[in-house]
């Protein structure tokens, strides 16, 4: 789900002070993705998928696509629902917005060289941000179930 606030990047500490809910939808889906989740409940049938914009929009989302279900700052969602629900969102913001889904590698989500190598991608560290994302991403997974069987 593509939120929109207007912190600019470079204000770490008001983008820190921002409600986990917000700050995990807001330019550390990717910590959470990989980190809290991957790292926590990670199995080879669990995939970390970028919501890539096409050319010219804004959206970028990482999530993790369960198959039937997907994971992000939401929860747990129904994969389908997920995904309908997100582009008529974005497209209500940003007429003609699309997206293709890619799948990432786990390590991509945490090194800022890698992600650079995709595209449209350049992904904060967790120690780019104010403080060290990690602990923070954990914290906030611990408010969540285990993924669905």
């Amino acid at each position: 789900m593509v939120y929109r606030i207007s912190i600019p990047k470079r204000d770490q500490a008001r983008r820190w002070s921002l409600p986990d809910r917000v700050f995990f939808a807001c330019g550390a889906c990717h910590i959470l993705a990989y980190v809290a989740f991957l790292e926590r409940h990670g199995d080879r049938n669990r995939k970390a998928i970028w919501l890539k914009p096409a050319s010219g929009f804004t959206g970028n989302h990482i999530f993790i696509d369960g198959t039937k279900w997907v994971f992000d700052y939401h929860g747990y969602s129904n994969r389908e629902h997920f995904l309908a629900h997100t582009y008529r969102k974005a497209k209500r913001w940003w007429p003609g917005w699309d997206a293709s889904l890619f799948e990432l590698p786990g390590d991509v989500l945490i090194s800022e060289e890698k992600s650079r190598t995709y595209d449209g991608l350049w992904l904060r560290e967790p120690e780019q941000f104010l403080h060290n994302a990690l602990p923070r991403a954990h914290a906030f997974l611990s408010c969540f179930p285990p993924p669905p069987t």
